[in-house]
């Protein structure tokens, strides 16, 4: 029995990076001999045991077989006859298929070591089709060492997309690998690949109609909005911007595949084409609540908190309202953070102001500062709304006309 250190600790080990966790691959042994030894069986058809005392996941040496579409059709073989370059052999990408001995001699077959100093994602064998999910990774690894796809894995991914195999993916390993994705250093990085493989046309189809539709070139001289939605979310991820900021600012314009930029309601009305897309893709994908909010609220308000400076005191007032800025101010805040990304994910704008972001935060601020109890006191019931409206509006008031005056209104974002 021949116990190896495989998979991501021996490739991040190579990088110079911490192990976060490390997996083990048993060679010459079967599930009997693992029990007898103190390991505890993970499941019952699965040939993977925790150790006593570490809780690592130690795998018996194994085979897989595709047996229906999907992740999940697999069919696995697992015995003391199954040598470890045959473990290694099903996995995804090279990088990811060394192993290392108990002496700490690393063992290669199929030239990981080379392709992680080359920068590149490479698939170990044909199998790699077999599982649809590894599009997703793929992208992910993309975006988070920046590799390159290399061109025969890119074509492969491509066939899979064609043969359907994407439209197989499930919605919590399509939200799980996004997730992850998303919050990785070159988070743009995974839309491209997703793009280029032909798999956002599946997944994000309302992201992927973003590619070609034009911008208004005074405001954007990258002309693209899917290559403005691409920078925007990287200037999400470069500001250290949380999960739910990051799927913001990728959903954020939405609406533009929908309608022309051109007629698109920038101080009247909200994006109610994208407000809809939104609602779609966090549904289709099980979105966790966080998230589906401030996506939502981001794409149907971003233009009006651009334009604050030609709102009038009742507009604010009303989109503090509907944001539900009074009760959830954090939440409100990633909406303007991801306006501040959205602002500033443009070509040579990377360190635009954005005076807006503070300014609707004195808003919230002075109309929050409001003596609600006493006005409930002093008012008849059925006139406290009414009342404490207006005295948000008389804070309001002042501090829009100040920053009215301070700033060039015809200056536009």
């Amino acid at each position: 029995m021949q116990i190896y250190l495989v998979g991501g600790a021996v490739r991040d080990e190579l990088l110079g990076l911490p192990q976060t966790d490390c997996d083990w691959v048993v060679v010459g042994a079967n599930a009997e001999m693992m029990v007898s030894r103190g390991f505890i069986p993970v499941g019952k058809d699965f040939p993977v045991f925790l150790h006593p005392q570490t809780h690592e996941e130690y795998a018996l040496a194994r085979t897989e077989r595709k047996t229906a579409a999907g992740y999940a059709g697999f069919q696995f073989y697992a015995d003391s006859s199954v040598t470890l370059e045959q473990d290694l052999l099903r996995r995804d990408f090279t990088i990811n298929a060394m192993a290392k001995d108990e002496n700490g001699t690393l063992i290669d077959p199929y030239g990981g070591q080379a392709d992680l100093q080359a920068g590149i994602l490479r698939h170990v064998s044909p199998a790699f089709a077999e599982d649809p999910v590894r599009i997703l990774r793929a992208a992910r690894f993309a975006a988070r060492y920046d590799f390159e796809i290399a061109a025969d894995t890119m074509q492969l991914m491509r066939n899979m997309v064609a043969d359907g195999e994407a439209d197989a993916l499930v919605a919590e390993r399509v939200w799980q690998e996004f997730a992850k994705g998303l919050m990785e250093k070159q988070a743009a990085r995974m839309i491209t690949v997703l793009h280029d493989c032909g798999a956002l046309a599946v997944l994000l189809p309302e992201v992927n109609a973003l590619f070609g539709v034009p911008q208004p070139a005074n405001h954007h001289p990258e002309i693209d909005c899917g290559i403005h939605t691409l920078m925007t979310l990287q200037t999400a991820a470069d500001l250290n911007l949380s999960l739910p900021e990051r799927y913001a600012a990728l959903l954020h314009d939405v609406g533009k595949a929908l309608t022309p930029p051109h007629i698109l309601p920038h101080h009247h009305g909200h994006d109610l084409a994208g407000e809809k897309s939104v609602i779609n893709i966090n549904h289709r994908w099980r979105v966790p609540k966080q998230c589906a909010e401030c996506a939502q609220l981001a794409c149907v308000w971003h233009i009006r908190i651009h334009s604050v400076a030609h709102l009038k005191p009742k507009t604010i007032l009303n989109i503090l309202k509907k944001t539900d800025a009074f009760r959830r101010p954090q939440r409100f805040i990633h909406v303007l953070n991801v306006c501040l990304a959205d602002v500033r994910g443009r070509k040579n704008k990377e360190n635009t102001p954005y005076p807006q972001r503070q300014h609707w935060l004195n808003l919230l601020q002075v109309a929050s500062n409001i003596d609600t109890r006493a006005i409930a006191a002093a008012q008849d019931p059925k006139n406290i709304a009414a009342a404490i409206e207006q005295a948000r509006l008389a804070q309001i008031k002042p501090i829009q006309l100040a920053y009215q005056h301070s700033i060039k209104t015809e200056n536009p974002v």
